[in-house]
């Protein structure tokens, strides 16, 4: 048996004479930095995502990046996050010479855990950075009635969580702004890097549109220090293709997480929790279990692939000790990196896969 965990040659073999008459147009067209499509598929993904406005730029982190440093958020500043989650968040978070405060997370949910936001919000933090983990939003109302109270700003990471609903409303739709990632293995995925933040605010839209074209605005002479952060138009021409096809890449990666949480059930293994109120992607299947690493050892061996997201807490790596954070400090953090691992899951994945995975995952199981 072979199992990959991710592939995207399924999706590319039915999409295959779309995606390179699309790419061919851009090549034929004259301009590849910042044209026509690039401006269609940021008008698109707003409209998709109930705002206001889109900005392509050049990945996930820098959509955050830039997204920080359009809201204000500089040196002196804080900006509160979860350390269970991909280091983007807090190196764009670093990178704006802000500093970055942890609060724990929801034990059930892996998602930042409002009950405890009051205790680590203090007088420099500028931002709240809420981190849609796996395909489903965190607790959006909670989280901004506390930045309201505060007078803080709320940005959503929406890497994981394309299409993804909380009582009605869309990731990247609820607060200040968002940020999302269309790296490739992303629910909407790129041939390549390619990031947009999203937001209502026109001021603060233009203020990223100059920010990532080096603080042009509009004369060829710059008004503020600014960077280098385009979207591509190949990039663009390819998600443009792909969007119209999300709601079923979506459908189909809940149909899969549906078999797995049914064929799984019973077993001592701890299945995702869908918080009330949100409609999950199911960017990831994350499982637990406090013996993974015997567990994925035995998957290996039957050749199926797995990954964790993610074995480490940010708060306790050696690139950010010096935020001050020690073993203990975010217990349920800790604990989940420990324990979680995400099963095969993206559309083409095959019946006789995933019904492999699950007689293995079983019999491992019942092995221990």
């Amino acid at each position: 048996m072979s199992v990959r965990f991710w592939d995207y040659r399924p999706e590319y073999s039915v999409m295959r004479d779309e995606i390179l008459q699309a790419v061919d147009g851009v090549f034929g067209s004259g301009w590849l930095i910042l044209g026509e499509r690039v401006r269609a598929f940021e008008a698109a993904w707003a409209e998709y995502s109930g705002v206001a406005h889109g900005i392509g730029v050049n990945s996930g982190t820098d959509a955050l990046f830039l997204a920080l440093k359009a809201l204000g958020v500089g040196p002196d500043d804080e900006v509160v996050t979860v350390a269970n989650t991909a280091i983007p968040t807090v190196s764009a978070i670093e990178s704006t010479g802000a500093r970055t405060r942890f609060v724990d997370t929801d034990p059930e949910t892996f998602l930042m855990d409002p009950a405890k936001l009051e205790a680590v919000i203090g007088p420099k933090t500028r931002c709240l950075l809420p981190v849609h983990l796996y395909g489903q939003c965190a607790d959006m109302e909670a989280i901004n009635a506390i930045a309201r109270a505060k007078d803080i700003a709320v940005l959503e990471d929406c890497a994981q969580c394309h299409g993804a609903l909380q009582n009605g409303n869309t990731a990247g739709s609820m607060a200040t702004a968002g940020a999302f990632s269309f790296y490739p293995t992303k629910v909407l995925g790129a041939y390549g890097d390619a990031g947009m933040v999203v937001c209502g605010d026109g001021e603060l839209a233009d203020k990223v549109r100059r920010l990532r074209a080096y603080g042009i605005d509009g004369n060829d002479s710059a008004t503020e220090h600014g960077y280098n952060s385009r979207l591509d138009e190949v990039q663009a021409a390819i998600l443009s293709v792909k969007l119209p096809l999300l709601k079923g890449c979506i459908d189909e990666r809940r149909r899969l997480a549906t078999v797995y949480s049914e064929r799984l059930a019973g077993l001592p293994l701890g299945l995702p929790k869908v918080a009330d109120g949100n409609e999950h992607v199911y960017y990831a299947y994350v499982v637990r279990h406090p013996e993974r690493a015997r567990l994925i050892e035995r998957l290996d061996t039957e050749g199926i692939q797995v990954n964790i997201s993610y074995p480490h807490p940010i708060s306790l790596m050696e690139g950010y000790r010096y935020l001050g954070y020690g073993e203990g400090d975010l217990p349920e953090s800790e604990r989940a990196c420990s324990e979680v691992f995400s099963l095969p899951l993206y559309p083409g994945l095959t019946a006789k896969d995933q019904d492999g995975v699950c007689v293995v995952l079983k019999d491992a199981l019942n092995a221990l």
